[in-house]
């Protein structure tokens, strides 16, 4: 749960991102590259599977602050987020290091009919979330603290998401942008979707690297293969849920990092390339699965405090997912085809979506 250190971080963190002085060069005129932090453009869309419904669209940006030499105000800011996140222990043993993420991001729904302007009875309501994030990620590396369990790694992630739902999220001005722009029909029956509510949600998460990627030798042409579990849990007025999964990698030179990104509803954003590991490319494949227990979902449940569009949401959903990952230096590009079963009663088809993300690992 989000400690008063953790809510504490995330004010330090924001304050001097805004405040502290403007970048200096080192003394000793010295050529150094200044780490900016990553930044990561998140795309899910039901047209890269040929649908149009139901989780239709989700666009998230994110900022991830960097780890090692960084510009001054930067590593004030990281300096102050890992003080209070961690014990005077941790940060003696060096075991451990933290990163502040922000993001802003808007999801949205539809039914599967575009044209009928009436309530559709038997399926999902029109809505839009629009929300702002601010995170914090703790990194645990064990081997530091015993030789023997190199590459075994943690991932523990907090954020808090605070948006709105309804007419202010702005989900049929944003859907009927892009439709114009490529010149499909809009949906038509925007007016009956779930009203005004302010929405809060907090999010946990945890993944393990249990060992440095196996390789598989030249018999399978030098690749290497691993896998990440994670567990999760979401708490709030727009999404109640405990989830469990993990995703599986093959291919080449595989960063030991924590996988391929996660889709936008599920943990919070984080993506690491490690420069000093030698590997300026990779290659790999990727799989993953997840199975959610949903207590609560506004976009089914419909508002909280007043009465609008509902359906009966199923309290077991689970996602999949199939994808490849390309490094090239501080550039990453992922892509995933991803499946989710129904999520309501009535629902006649399974979900399916593209999910595309681009990060860049801002170096100067």
């Amino acid at each position: 749960m989000m400690s008063r250190r953790t809510i504490l971080a995330f004010g330090i963190g924001l304050l001097l991102a805004a405040l502290a002085p403007a970048p200096v060069s080192a003394d000793d005129g010295a050529v150094h590259r200044n780490d900016f932090g990553t930044w990561s453009f998140q795309l899910e869309n039901d047209l890269f599977a040929g649908a149009d419904r139901h989780y239709t669209n989700g666009l998230r940006v994110s900022w991830l602050s960097p780890h090692g030499d960084t510009v001054e105000w930067l590593a004030l800011a990281r300096d102050a987020l890992e003080a209070v996140a961690l014990d005077e222990d941790d940060m003696n043993r060096g075991d451990k290091q933290v990163r502040f993420g922000a993001s802003l991001g808007q999801d949205i729904y539809t039914p599967e009919n575009r044209t009928r302007t009436d309530v559709i009875l038997d399926d999902r309501p029109y809505a839009a979330w629009l929300y702002g994030a601010a995170a914090l990620h703790t990194i645990t590396d064990h081997g530091k603290l015993d030789g023997s369990r190199a590459g075994i790694k943690d991932l523990e992630s907090v954020e808090l998401q605070i948006g709105v739902v309804g007419p202010l999220a702005l989900g049929e001005q944003a859907q009927d942008l892009i439709h114009e722009i490529r010149l499909i029909d809009t949906f038509d029956g925007w007016d009956n979707q779930i009203n005004n509510e302010p929405g809060i949600m907090l999010l946990y998460e945890r993944k393990w690297r249990l060992a440095a990627p196996l390789d598989l030798g030249p018999a399978w042409a030098g690749t290497a293969v691993d896998a990440i579990p994670g567990v999760g849990l979401s708490l709030g007025n727009v999404v109640t849920e405990a989830r469990t999964g993990g995703a599986v990698r093959w291919g080449w030179n595989l960063p030991e990092n924590f996988g391929p990104p996660s889709l936008i509803q599920g943990g919070a954003p984080f993506h690491e390339w490690d420069a000093q590991s030698g590997r300026n490319y990779s290659f790999y494949l990727f799989a993953t699965a997840e199975g959610r227990y949903v207590a609560h979902n506004i976009f089914l449940d419909g508002n909280t405090f007043e009465d609008s569009h509902s359906v009966n949401r199923r309290r077991w959903v689970a996602d999949a997912s199939l994808g490849a990952s390309l490094l090239l230096g501080p550039v990453n590009i992922s892509y995933a085809n991803a499946f989710r079963t129904r999520e309501f009663d009535g629902q006649d088809r399974i979900s399916r979506f593209g999910s595309l993300t681009l990060t860049w690992q801002a170096a100067f």
